[in-house]
């Protein structure tokens, strides 16, 4: 997008945060990005997001744990039965980490645009992506819903 910006609004609190982002749905942006100070049940909602897919993951990551765990111990009696402890841990990589990885879009390699050092802090972030055109619309929705600030840039 040549003439593409990102519209961020600051958000207070939790409630002036979600109000943002269904003010930014009803402008016609389905999928702003939001950045939070701490995890909510409620941006996921507001924004229409499905269950992530990682709790999949973990669950096959502990079945295939737990399978190759007996199956380890039952093979290591049978190949070696008058043997016991010495023997090493033998691990296979954490599913629920590589679910995470994949499904989080990490690494990161580029800053994300509209990004503020404060949504780790004490703000809350709406980030939309739009064309110059829509930008007058998108802001005035973001004031209404109670931005307490509002910056744009280039995307």
């Amino acid at each position: 997008m040549s003439d593409g910006v990102c519209i961020t609004g600051f958000f207070p609190d939790e409630e002036a945060c979600l109000r943002g982002i269904a003010a930014v749905r009803r402008a016609g942006h389905q999928r702003p990005r939001v950045c939070s100070p701490f995890p909510s049940e409620h941006i996921p909602e507001a924004l229409g997001l499905a269950r992530s897919p990682v709790r999949l993951w973990v669950l096959l990551g502990g079945i295939a744990g737990c399978l190759s765990g007996f199956w380890l111990t039952i093979g290591l009696s049978l190949a070696y039965p008058h043997r016991t402890g010495g023997m090493p841990i033998v691990s296979i990589p954490p599913s629920g980490l590589v679910g995470f990885f994949v499904h989080g879009g990490f690494p990161r390699l580029a800053p994300l645009p509209g990004y503020d050092p404060r949504f780790s802090g004490d703000r809350f972030g709406v980030l939309v992506d739009c064309r110059g055109a829509d930008r007058a619309q998108i802001e005035a929705a973001l004031r209404q819903a109670g931005a307490t600030e509002v910056t744009c840039e280039l995307a």
